[in-house]
């Protein structure tokens, strides 16, 4: 049988008498060779027991062939006072004692380290799981729907926050009744077919789609701001809404313009204004809620002009604003006429020429000029007119104009195309060239304003 050696600890119970320490006395008891019991009959080999009292070790002998009993025990203890315990009840009590006082479980060999990382992963979850408890749709909830994000044009880059795209038409399309002025007759046809018409005499089909796009809703916002007001001026019957000539917006019927631009082999331009109207359809630009003037020209002379320097009243979506791409662009931005000095006499109703107009070498004298860089105020053979009068009784292209007497003859240089106020469609183009959508255009043009539905303004007017 092979030795084995174990070393016991236990706590001295002081007796009345003993010597020894009041905080603590140990004593070690070592066993060599262990004696069996008394239930397993081996016989005890060698026994000895070493035993240390306080600083004093005495060391105890058990014969052999002896086997542990009661009477060996108080033997072993009949001088040195302390219990006697078996390896197996000794097994019993440290269990016992470390279950209710041993080390809790720790992770790895330096647990302190991990006691961070511990706290810091249950801050994250808490942080995560919160948020999700708080937002977790209840029962009964709907999802709402995530908005659509707003586009992005791939070859500019630039955002195009299309405003009919994100608003579905939910109410009838309206009808608009034309005069046209040829047959003296009345067509009624629906809006955006009447807008395609209105584009397709009003702009080349040559221009960039954005530009297309913002005379599509310039010439849409026109009708329906007159059909909201019920205004039929200047409809010679007083039964249409609107005539098919300069007066209001020039018109040419969809299915006439089909025909003439497929048989001239214009069949992509077609394509190309149509999609002009279906991407804008139902819009509207609006000022406090309703229907602008959507007022535009041809040319600008590299600026608009203001509302009040043309028609004399103040309207506070039209504003002076620049427009340098029309003297790039557009091929009759600069033009030269040449009329006689009677001829001009005539049309301005003046009889004469006065003596005193010839005394500074010059019968025509510029007064003021308006913010758009135009003529506001003109002086002809001694008569103060205004620029757009100017232009109205001589046909000049624009009101802002230079002149150089030769003999008899006058050579008048005119700069740009139209009245000027609101959108300039040679303007409208350059600005589609550099990348600008249909809405920029817009609201560069025409200041402050924002978007609205045509049939949702005109849907109470259509059920009368």
């Amino acid at each position: 049988m092979k030795e084995a050696r174990v070393q016991v600890k236990v706590p001295l119970v002081p007796r009345p008498g003993m010597q020894g320490s009041e905080e603590s006395t140990t004593q070690d008891a070592d066993l060599d060779r262990l004696a069996p019991d008394k239930k397993t009959g081996n016989p005890l080999q060698m026994a000895k027991m070493h035993v240390v009292i306080g600083s004093k070790r005495e060391t105890l002998h058990v014969k052999p062939g002896k086997y542990v009993t009661e009477e060996l025990r108080e033997e072993a203890t009949e001088h040195i006072h302390m219990p006697l315990i078996e390896l197996d009840a000794f097994r019993k009590v440290k269990r016992r004692r470390m279950r209710t006082f041993g080390r809790s479980h720790r992770w790895g060999r330096h647990p302190g380290r991990w006691q961070p990382a511990a706290a810091v992963s249950a801050l994250l979850v808490l942080a995560i799981c919160i948020p999700v408890i708080l937002v977790w749709p209840r029962a009964g909830e709907q999802i709402k729907p995530k908005p659509t994000p707003t586009e992005t044009n791939p070859s500019t880059g630039l955002k195009t926050p299309d405003p009919v795209s994100a608003t579905p038409v939910s109410y009838p399309e309206p009808k608009v009744r034309v005069y046209l002025s040829a047959t003296g007759t009345t067509l009624e046809l629906p809006l955006e077919s009447y807008v395609t018409g209105v584009v397709a005499a009003e702009m080349p089909a040559e221009f960039r789609l954005e530009a297309l796009k913002a005379q599509a809703i310039a010439a849409r916002t026109f009708i329906v701001r007159r059909m909201a007001a019920n205004d039929t001026s200047g409809v010679p019957s007083g039964e249409a809404d609107v005539t098919d000539t300069i007066n209001h917006q020039v018109f040419l019927p969809p299915d006439q313009v089909k025909a003439d631009w497929t048989r001239l082999g214009k069949a992509k331009e077609w394509e190309k204004l149509q999609q002009a109207v279906r991407e804008s359809r139902d819009a509207v630009m609006t000022y406090q809620g309703r229907a602008i003037t959507a007022s535009f020209f041809s040319t600008s002379n590299g600026y608009t002009e203001n509302a009040e320097d043309v028609w004399g009243n103040v309207v506070p979506y039209l504003k002076s604003v620049a427009s340098p791409w029309d003297k790039k662009l557009a091929p009759g931005f600069e033009e030269t006429i040449t009329l006689k000095r009677s001829e001009i006499l005539q049309k301005m109703n003046l009889d004469a020429i006065p003596v005193s107009a010839n005394k500074n070498g010059s019968w025509i004298n510029v007064l003021s000029t308006t913010k758009g860089h135009r003529i506001k105020e003109i002086q002809i053979a001694g008569e103060t007119f205004s620029g757009p009068e100017v232009r109205k009784r001589l046909g000049l292209r624009s009101s802002q104009f230079s002149w150089k007497t030769v003999g008899d003859e006058v050579q008048i240089t005119t700069y740009g195309y139209g009245h000027g106020v609101g959108m300039s469609q040679w303007g409208a183009n350059g600005m589609a060239q550099e990348g600008h959508t249909a809405t920029e255009i817009l609201k560069h043009y025409y200041t402050g304003i924002s978007f609205g539905q045509a049939s949702k303004m005109l849907a109470s007017k259509q059920e009368r």
